[in-house]
Formats: C-alpha cells, sequence, structure tokens
C-alpha cells in the first residue's frame, strides 16, 4: 500500500468517524429549554401567543400608570411560583393599542384570564395577591385539565 493509499484510507475513517459522532450528537437528548413565565404581547402576536398557551394571564399595562407599577410585581411573582402551569403576558396598551381596543379596556392595569385561548375572566385594577390568587386558583386548579 502506497503512502497515498494510506493517507486515502485515514482520511476516509476520520471522515467516517465524524459522521458517526454528528449522528451521535443529533440523538442525543437536549437539555429542555426553561419553560417561560412571563411573555411579552403585542397587538400583532396576541392572539398566536393566548392560543397558544392553557392558562395565561394577560396584563393590559403602560409604564406611566402607578398600579400597573405596583400589581406587575405580584403578577410576575405569580408567574415565577406556578411555571409550567400559567404564563405571564405582557401588553404595553401605549404600544399596542388595537388590542386593548378590540377588548374594550377601558382601565388600565386590566387583567385577562384566558383559559386555552379563551377569556374567562377579567380583574380589573390593582389587587393584592391574595385577591388575584383567589380569582386565579380555580384555573390553575383545573389547568392540567
Amino acid at each position: 500500500m502506497s503512502k497515498e493509499e494510506a493517507g486515502d484510507d485515514i482520511s476516509g475513517l476520520i471522515e467516517k468517524k465524524m459522521k458517526e459522532w454528528e449522528r451521535e450528537k443529533e440523538t442525543m437528548a437536549k437539555p429542555s429549554e426553561p419553560a417561560k413565565s412571563i411573555i411579552e404581547l403585542t397587538d400583532s402576536n396576541f392572539d398566536s401567543m393566548l392560543a397558544g398557551e392553557k392558562l395565561m394571564l394577560v396584563d393590559f399595562w403602560a409604564p406611566w400608570c402607578g398600579p400597573c407599577r405596583w400589581v406587575s410585581p405580584v403578577l410576575e411573582e405569580i408567574a415565577k411560583e406556578n411555571v409550567g402551569k400559567l404564563v405571564l403576558g405582557k401588553l404595553n396598551t401605549d404600544e399596542n393599542p388595537r388590542t386593548p381596543s378590540r377588548f374594550g379596556i377601558q382601565g388600565i392595569p386590566t387583567i385577562f384570564i384566558s383559559k386555552n385561548g379563551n377569556i374567562v375572566d377579567r380583574i380589573v385594577g390593582a389587587a393584592p395577591k391574595e385577591m388575584l390568587m383567589a380569582r386565579i386558583g380555580p384555573y390553575l386548579a383545573s389547568a392540567g385539565r
């Protein structure tokens, strides 16, 4: 066997081994992405994002709104405590005026509870965590159904 033939054999073996490694890498279990607990909603993605979640809280808010700034961390805490069970969608009403208008939102904060893409409850105004959980709790309990 000449040096050239041996080099071709080695190159072929290396290429074969590289392809095997690539196939192994593709078939290895990929680490799952952490479940998102908070997403940004816009006029353009509102319907598709709502339809894609079993249970979603929709927070209609604006940066200048004091009660919105007060309730926002409470909603974020609820979402983080219930990762995998519900998602918090935040829609800035100043940047996305069509969706609030479509749903007749007249005051913010307004929080929708959506189950399987359907709005099942509406909370108007800032409320403490206990009151929010009293309204959200029954939907959380039935979220797996």
